[in-house]
């Protein structure tokens, strides 16, 4: 399995990962339960995004120092693109997300520590996948044809249902951890589980966590096999997939409120699917370039949005 990431490497990248998360628990401490306005979304998406742009500089930075200016620019292409895709299909995750939150009636005050705990929970699921994925990949070729159908599989099913509407109380985690755990019905702030009478109970906290971590995990079975024919790096694969989910929380609040206002973004993520599956069935035909990739990945989300400020609900769905 090639790969860039040395031992030094990935050091550096989990000590990032790891003081970027402490701040930002320290930070949300700080502030308490409240209610995350426009301007602190806004302030901290930016940051987030400052923080993956600088990782990549030194990233491109490291590489042409070692000799290899070639591979410097390639390799931070290739981040810029997975982080670039990460970051736009995340933004379907966020619309199931809002639908957690308004099933189970998690307030606004207490929705930016489900979040936290949650993405901290994918983070890890998703590594492990990606893991998965990059041995699987090394070893039989073949699979990334499996993947490139996947996702135009996927890209078609969300054209054919742009508007398909999740059942929660059919989810059989949810279903199992109804029977098999003690709940309350109430929430206790941000507690996960609290005591009574010597018993512990779980609250519909820990219940809204759970759902948010594996729904990531669910999405993930697109994106990731997506930043896969971008490349087959896992360490490029990991930590741009890694700082798109950083900023999903910031993203969150930021894009939360205007889900009506890009109704035809599921049309602009179908068709990056549709593409980036294609890219990869022709893998051993054409080696679609990265800079194509980024401009195509670009242009599709882009026109997507415009499109939803120019067509109005009505018309689109006519």
């Amino acid at each position: 399995m090639h790969t860039i990431g040395t031992p030094g490497l990935w050091l550096a990248f989990s000590l990032l990962v790891v003081i970027a998360l402490v701040i930002d628990f320290a930070v949300m401490r700080a502030g308490g339960a409240h209610k995350v306005s426009y301007k602190e979304a806004a302030i901290w998406s930016i940051a987030w995004i400052v923080l993956a742009m600088l990782f990549n500089l030194g990233l491109w930075y490291w590489l042409g120092q070692r000799g290899d200016p070639a591979l410097a620019n390639e390799t931070a292409l290739q981040f810029l693109t997975g982080y670039v895709v990460e970051k736009a299909l995340a933004i379907d995750n966020i619309f199931v997300f809002l639908l957690i939150f308004t099933r189970f009636g998690v307030s606004a005050e207490l929705q930016q520590r489900a979040l936290m705990v949650g993405i901290l929970g994918a983070i890890v699921l998703r590594a492990i996948l990606i893991f998965i994925g990059a041995a699987l990949i090394s070893r039989y070729h073949w699979i990334l044809y499996l993947f490139g159908a996947f996702l135009v599989y996927t890209g078609i099913q969300m054209v054919r249902a742009p508007n398909d509407e999740t059942d929660f109380d059919s989810n059989p985690m949810l279903r199992w951890m109804r029977s098999h755990l003690r709940l309350t019905n109430e929430y206790h702030g941000t507690s996960l589980s609290v005591m009574k009478e010597g018993v512990r109970y779980f609250t519909p906290m820990f219940l809204v966590i759970m759902l948010l971590a594996v729904t990531d995990v669910i999405f993930a079975v697109d994106s990731i096999p997506a930043i896969f024919a971008i490349t087959e790096d896992p360490f490029i694969v990991l930590s741009s997939n890694v700082f798109a989910v950083l900023g999903l929380r910031a993203l969150y609040f930021l894009i939360a409120g205007m889900s009506e206002r890009f109704h035809l973004l599921n049309y602009g993520l179908a068709a990056v699917l549709v593409f980036i599956g294609t890219k990869m069935l022709i893998v051993d035909v054409w080696k679609v370039p990265i800079g194509l990739s980024l401009g195509m990945v670009a242009v599709l989300i882009g026109g997507s949005l415009v499109a939803s400020r120019l067509i109005p609900p009505a018309e689109a769905n006519r």
